[in-house]
């Protein structure tokens, strides 16, 4: 495998030294095969808000299992999973099961372009919307990390038409709309970012994006593969106020498993095959098992919902850590949103890449390895959020803050 992985985010990077390989995770917790237990805040980068082996969700994918992997044909199980979908996410009247968030941006992104007879799309420097040619662009994550935001093998035709802007920069936003109007197809962006650190869009930014977009014709898209069914059961739009035109979804849908999917207004969904010439197909599409999975997960969510919980234990995590950079002199910023969170070694809010970039990377690959030392397993970059899940206690976050304050304290942040 190229660099030992099967993703750079993997490959500790951006903090030095050799990825842990993970033997089984329960919970809260993930033990490497060395037999160490972490308290885990990555949780599979967000999917796993239940916690690591939940026994219903693991009962739904064995039952499905049994019956069967994948069979090239439509279920019962997927209607009832784009039912769920639909009733929870405000802008998805219709939806398309696919195999990733890669695969959910890369086909929204063709069907806004369809629909619109439009060419130019709109992302944002920072905004991580898969490896797709087109949006890979500026991004941020691993491949900001590795300092590669324009990858070798994404040819200039591929971004001819990627217009990219600044985060929550709306004098930008409108100049763009201004130059451009009728020939911008899609603007795409995280409603809150994961993928240079938690980063929220503004309310002015998100107002602007969508009187622009309503005003030129252009498909707003909301990337929610991070935020979706994490910030709310309806996702970032639920909490924010703000209905997109298209929502693209993973993680926490597929419960873990490999799923994605991509909805919005019925009158652009429907023109993608067979309904419309749009096409888009993809043979496990739909695979029982992930659908098992992430239907599981989505009942838990509705008839349980961790979100006022969440919210509790991530003031509690975010004052904890500010107050043990405070303490111990530490430059730095915690920006959260429910279960997303970032301590950035950082002297200024950050409200886009440029901001996130000039952050103390050598510090914050020093709090990692501190706290792994300290048995706590925090995201091996500065540019990606952190996550928990309902799992994680009282007890657990206050180890935790615990542990940071130690760390933080140690000559190498002075």
């Amino acid at each position: 495998m190229p660099g030992g992985v099967n993703s750079p985010a993997r490959a500790f990077g951006a903090v030095g030294g050799s990825p842990l390989f993970i033997e089984h995770a329960k919970g809260p917790y993930l033990f490497d095969i060395d037999g160490r237990r972490y308290i885990d805040y990555i949780g599979s980068w967000g999917p796993m808000i239940l916690g690591h082996a939940h026994a219903e969700v693991i009962d739904a994918i064995t039952k499905a299992a049994e019956k069967g992997t994948s069979y090239g044909a439509p279920t019962e199980a997927e209607s009832r999973l784009a039912e769920q979908i639909i009733e929870a996410v405000p802008s998805i009247e219709r939806v398309r099961l696919v195999n990733s968030g890669t695969e959910a941006t890369m086909s929204a992104i063709r069907v806004a372009r369809g629909a619109t007879g439009r060419e130019k799309i709109i992302k944002f420097s920072g905004n991580y919307h898969g490896h797709v040619d087109s949006l890979l662009v500026a991004a941020g994550s691993a491949a900001a990390t590795l300092g590669a935001p324009d990858s070798p093998g994404v040819t200039k035709g591929a971004v001819h038409d990627t217009i990219v802007l600044s985060y929550n920069n709306v004098d930008e936003l409108r100049a763009a709309f201004d130059q451009y109007d009728r020939e911008i197809a899609a603007v795409i962006l995280e409603p809150v970012v994961g993928n240079m650190g938690c980063v929220p869009a503004s309310k002015e930014f998100l107002v602007s994006l969508r009187e622009l977009t309503e005003k030129s014709g252009t498909v707003l898209i909301f990337d929610e593969v991070m935020t979706g069914f994490r910030l709310a059961y309806g996702g970032a739009q639920e909490r924010f106020g703000i209905t997109p035109d298209m929502t693209t979804l993973g993680k926490i849908v597929g419960g873990g498993m490999p799923l994605g999917a991509y909805g919005g207004r019925a009158s652009i969904m429907e023109q993608v095959l067979p309904a419309g010439k749009i096409f888009q197909a993809g043979t496990l599409s739909g695979n029982p098992v992930a659908v098992a999975a992430g239907s599981a997960t989505l009942k838990i969510l509705k008839e349980n919902p961790p979100y006022e919980q969440l919210e509790q234990r991530g003031e509690q995590l975010a004052t904890g850590l500010a107050k043990a950079a405070t303490d111990a002199g530490v430059t730095h910023q915690v920006q959260r949103v429910g279960s997303m969170m970032t301590l950035f070694f950082h002297s200024q809010p950050v409200r886009c890449w440029a901001d996130a970039d000039q952050s103390n990377r050598e510090q914050f690959a020093n709090y990692f390895w501190g706290m792994m030392g300290k048995g706590v397993y925090m995201p091996c970059s500065q540019f990606e959020a952190l996550f928990f899940s309902q799992t994680h206690t009282k007890a657990l976050i206050q180890e935790t803050i615990d542990a940071a304050c130690e760390v933080l304290k140690h000559p190498c942040f002075q």
